[in-house]
């Protein structure tokens, strides 16, 4: 599904690569965490699954297919196959539940009937059922991050993405979090996680992409996040 080969990334005036020749394979149901310090280079690598920026060297291939070769609507149609949440939620403040999680069909030109069928749906996955009318800052942070998951599902991803997702939440909120990461995986979801929460990689035991200062540390299948420690 996702493939890079001696990806590259280097930001202007940056001391040492972000990323430096990078090769991995994800395969479509797979559930992986991308873990490692701070400045690893885990959030690049997010960003350059979506295509929010290109690599400097090297290619990132999607379903086969080079991404950085992507035309306008291509990329519109390779975007809107991914899912993403992130670490502060971003959402809408001044629209309720239900208009945060139908603005994603709204953007994607799904008609009124379609958005009335869907956002129930997805919300009723992440255990929102109920709270359609709440403004975001009537939930608590849990909440509102369900709502972002909520958000990048209604779309049907066959990828998601999560940056950092329990970095602002508690222990609990956080494990609560991963178990419907993982029901989302094991509807049929290629679910992949950056994160520095070593506790959540140890207990689920997925595989882990490790990274430290852009590069390529380890890759096990089933692993944990003290097995490099």
């Amino acid at each position: 599904m996702i493939e890079c080969k001696a990806v590259t990334k280097i930001y202007p005036g940056g001391d040492r690569p972000a990323l430096a020749d990078i090769s991995l394979r994800i395969d479509p149901g797979e559930f992986v965490f991308l873990v490692g310090p701070s400045g690893a280079g885990k959030s690049t690598l997010i960003k350059l699954f979506f295509r929010e920026q290109l690599p400097t060297g090297g290619e990132i291939l999607f379903n086969g297919k080079n991404i950085a070769h992507l035309g306008k609507a291509a990329l519109l149609q390779h975007r809107r196959q991914i899912g993403m949440v992130f670490q502060d939620f971003r959402l809408l403040k001044q629209k309720t539940v239900f208009e945060n999680v139908a603005f994603a069909l709204e953007v994607l030109g799904k008609s009124g009937r379609e958005i009335q069928a869907e956002v129930p749906l997805a919300l009723e996955r992440v255990g929102l059922a109920g709270k359609e009318k709440y403004f975001p800052e009537e939930l608590s942070g849990g909440e509102q991050q369900r709502v972002g998951v909520a958000r990048a599902l209604v779309k049907k991803p066959l990828i998601l993405l999560a940056d950092e997702p329990t970095g602002n939440l508690d222990r609990e909120t956080s494990r609560q979090l991963m178990e419907l990461f993982d029901k989302i995986n094991q509807g049929g979801t290629t679910v992949i996680i950056a994160t520095h929460a070593w506790d959540i990689v140890d207990r689920m035991q997925k595989r882990v992409i490790s990274l430290e200062q852009g590069r390529l540390r380890r890759d096990e299948k089933r692993g944990s996040y003290h097995d490099e420690h």
